[in-house]
């Protein structure tokens, strides 16, 4: 069985509300969903073949070690749909960018890796009320999804893999 495309697009959508710290939202999330993707992933997640292989979809969340990069754009939305005064966001922007520009590599790893968590729990609850069991995992190669996906594994990193369906 497939997850209908617009259906886990709208999951993800959802589970995309989840708070993180100052609104940076760094979560990324990558459904792999094609044998050829699976492929990819299968010797990446050695314990975690069955659900690679019987799953719909597996999402891999990554943490965007870049994500205050997208602090304008999510400020002026929250502005542009009154969730905020201009005010507010000329106030708290430069100040967020300034925290986010000065710490450490650590730092930034533990927060993005902490508010990616929160969305990906967000994901499996938002699964679940659609119908569809899901199982988190951690055990991974983390210093070889990145790339094995395609991605700068110096801005992404790997957070957590949710089987579903």
């Amino acid at each position: 069985y497939k997850i209908p495309h617009e259906e886990m697009e709208d999951m993800i959508r959802q589970a995309t509300l989840a708070p993180s710290s100052v609104n940076m939202q760094p979560w990324r999330f990558m459904v792999v969903e094609s044998d050829e993707g699976k492929a990819k992933l299968r010797p990446l997640i050695k314990f975690n073949t069955n659900q690679n292989d019987t799953s719909s979809a597996m999402v891999v969340i990554f943490g965007d070690m870049a994500c205050h990069e997208n602090g304008e754009f999510i400020y002026s939305q929250a502005v542009e749909n009154n969730y905020m005064p201009l005010e507010v966001k000329n106030q708290l922007l430069p100040t967020i960018t300034e925290f986010y520009n000065s710490i450490s590599t650590q730092q930034m790893n533990d927060i993005v890796k902490i508010d990616s968590s929160l969305a990906a729990m967000q994901f499996m609850l938002v699964a679940k009320a659609h119908g569809y069991d899901t199982n988190p995992i951690g055990g991974f190669e983390a210093d070889q999804i990145a790339e094995a996906l395609g991605l700068d594994a110096t801005r992404y990193v790997p957070v957590v893999i949710i089987a579903v369906g």
